[in-house]
């Protein structure tokens, strides 16, 4: 009980939550918006209803839906083919009220340490060919942008989450969304890392693909919210990345970050058995690390739902390199298809070598992985220290 006082939301040297007001919403790059819809609760008290007006304003051209008498995640885009009604959602402006935006991972047939995470968005506008999010049960049927209006209650959420473990514990923004792209939009980052600042065991970890950090730079964080970047070689992001910030212009944001004394982080994401892709990870990860403060890096490879493949090869055509590497007759613990484990051992062991030779004490890790696979790379004390946790 006296943890659970003194980490007190309002005993914290910050106000009480609320939305965003001082500020200018701006287009975010990559996101052209064909249609918003007010979902239950988007326009439910006069604050909300201020913030909602003043980022439609912005699109006077989009059409606006009032639909608050139905959820967010029910939403009808039109009965439309999978890949067209993805594509429509990815236009698609959804403002709502998320009830149980703070939860526990429940990852089970893989290494993952399981970790809480936290939904102010829903989704993302970028184009990424490869993308799990597309194959989940949430976003399979309404594959529409979501911002979640009830910020305020969602913080006093991870303030109670995290007084109750009253220890220092990673509240994950990125798994259900991308953490940072519409962050022009919100200002969301402008009460989230405040708060995370001040609290005594909430810390946040964002990862995102998005170089729009303006309003990060000036930002009282305190250490406490970790930046991470899911990044690939250009030749790889050209290639499987469409509508995403060009990997220069993620670089240049996470240089920009670490001189502001944020602690940085990559994510390389899926790894892609392109041709030459040898070169291409070498030449790219040495860049990375010489030319970037990270304190941490983590290595994956493709997870990737029944659902969400066939997205992909209609975009690909099942004749890419992830499809070609799959390997169909060994079905992980998780359900999600993979490389063969020979190839993916290959791989990491290659961009492991390729980061020690430029910083051989930077840690390192592996996403969604057997454990058999950090043992054969000889990484097994880092079990459990990946990009998601502290």
């Amino acid at each position: 009980m006296i943890g659970e006082q003194q980490g007190s939301l309002f005993h914290l040297p910050t106000a009480s939550p609320a939305l965003p007001s001082d500020y200018h919403p701006v287009h975010p790059p990559h996101f052209e918006v064909a249609r918003i819809v007010l979902a239950k609760g988007s326009i439910a008290t006069p604050e909300r209803k201020r913030f909602v007006e003043g980022i439609c304003a912005l699109y006077p051209n989009a059409p606006v839906s009032d639909c608050t008498n139905i959820s967010h995640n029910r939403i009808d885009l039109g009965k439309l083919a999978p890949i067209a009604l993805h594509r429509a959602g990815k236009h698609t402006l959804v403002f709502g009220e998320l009830a149980s935006a703070v939860r526990f991972s429940e990852e089970e047939g893989n290494s993952c340490p399981n970790y809480w995470h936290f939904s102010p968005y829903g989704f993302c506008p970028y184009g990424c060919k490869y993308c799990y999010l597309a194959g989940t049960r949430g976003v399979w049927y309404s594959p529409s942008v979501k911002i979640y209006v009830n910020l305020p209650e969602i913080i006093k959420q991870v303030d109670r989450t995290a007084n109750r473990l009253a220890q220092p514990t990673a509240f994950y923004l990125g798994k259900l969304q991308d953490g940072l792209a519409l962050d022009p939009l919100t200002a969301y980052s402008t009460v989230l890392v405040p708060f995370f600042a001040h609290h005594p065991w909430a810390r946040q970890v964002l990862l995102t693909k998005s170089a729009s950090v303006d309003r990060l730079l000036d930002l009282d964080h305190g250490g406490h919210t970790i930046l991470s970047w899911s990044l690939n070689p250009p030749e790889v992001a050209d290639a499987f990345e469409e509508n995403v910030p060009s990997v220069a212009e993620r670089l240049e944001a996470m240089r920009r970050c670490a001189e502001r004394g944020y602690p940085i982080r990559a994510v390389i994401m899926p790894v892609i058995p392109v041709d030459d892709w040898r070169r291409a990870y070498e030449t790219f990860l040495t860049e990375l690390v010489r030319t970037v403060p990270l304190r941490r890096v983590t290595f994956g490879g493709i997870c990737i739902y029944k659902g969400a493949r066939r997205l992909m090869e209609t975009k690909l055509g099942r004749d890419n390199a992830i499809s070609n590497a799959i390997v169909e007759d060994s079905p992980t613990g998780d359900g999600r298809a993979r490389y063969a484990p020979a190839l993916r051992l290959e791989m990491y062991a290659h961009m492991i070598a390729c980061v020690r030779r430029v910083k051989p004490r930077l840690e390192l890790a592996l996403c969604l992985e057997d454990v058999e696979i950090w043992q054969q790379l000889g990484i097994q004390s880092r079990l459990g220290r990946c990009n998601c946790v502290l």
